[in-house]
C-alpha cells in the first residue's frame, strides 16, 4: 500500500468524518482518479517530440501513456482531424497515490519561485493544476529534453463539494496559498 493511501485510511478519513460529521464511511470524499495531460503542439512537425513526451509521461506515471488526437480540423493551427496533438494517462489506485506522493513531496518543492498553489476548485470538488515544465520530476533527465513541455494534472474527488475536497487536499499535504497571500 502506498504511504499516502495508508495516511488517508488511518488519519485523513477519520479526521474528515469528525470534522464534517459523516455517518457513513462511504460518504467520505476520496480521490477517485488523477488524469495527466500533456499537449504537444509541435508534434505534427516533429514526431520525436511526441515520442519523447510519451516516454516522459510513462516514466512519471508508471504506466503507458496514450496518444491524444485532434477531434476536428482547425486551419489556423494547421491541424487536421486525427493528427496527434499530445498524450495523456489516467491513474487509479496504488499508482495514483504513489504519483500524488511524489508530486507533493518532490516535484512541487522543486518549482522555481513557488509561492503556493491556487485553492480554487471546479465547483464539483475536482482540482486541476498545471506545471510549466516536466523537469521538476526527478525521473526526467533534463539533458534528454529537447523542448520543455508543460502538463495539466486533474484530480477527481468524490463527494462533489469544494470545501470538503479542499480540506481533503490540505490534509494530504497540498501547499495552498495562505489566505493573506492570495491576490
Amino acid at each position: 500500500m502506498a504511504r499516502l493511501q495508508a495516511k488517508y485510511r488511518d488519519e485523513i478519513r477519520p479526521a474528515l468524518i469528525e470534522e464534517f460529521g459523516y455517518g457513513n464511511i462511504h460518504a467520505v470524499p476520496e480521490l477517485k482518479k488523477i488524469s495527466i495531460n500533456m499537449g504537444i503542439g509541435k508534434a505534427r512537425e516533429n514526431k520525436k517530440l511526441l515520442e519523447d513526451g510519451i516516454r516522459d509521461m510513462t516514466r512519471l506515471a508508471g504506466q503507458k501513456a496514450v496518444v491524444t488526437r485532434a477531434r476536428k480540423s482547425i486551419a489556423q493551427f494547421h491541424v487536421r482531424e486525427g493528427y496527434p496533438v499530445g498524450c495523456r494517462v489516467t491513474l487509479r489506485g496504488r499508482r495514483m497515490y504513489e504519483f500524488l506522493d511524489r508530486l507533493i513531496a518532490v516535484a512541487i518543492p522543486r518549482i522555481r519561485d513557488f509561492r503556493g498553489l491556487s485553492d480554487r476548485l471546479d465547483g464539483r470538488g475536482s482540482y486541476s493544476m498545471g506545471l510549466g515544465d516536466q523537469v521538476v520530476f526527478p525521473e526526467i533527465n533534463a539533458d534528454n529534453i529537447e523542448t520543455p513541455q508543460g502538463m495539466t494534472i486533474t484530480m477527481q474527488i468524490t463527494g462533489g463539494r469544494d470545501d470538503v475536497s479542499r480540506r481533503l487536499l490540505t490534509l494530504m499535504g497540498f501547499p495552498f496559498k495562505r489566505k493573506d497571500e492570495r491576490s
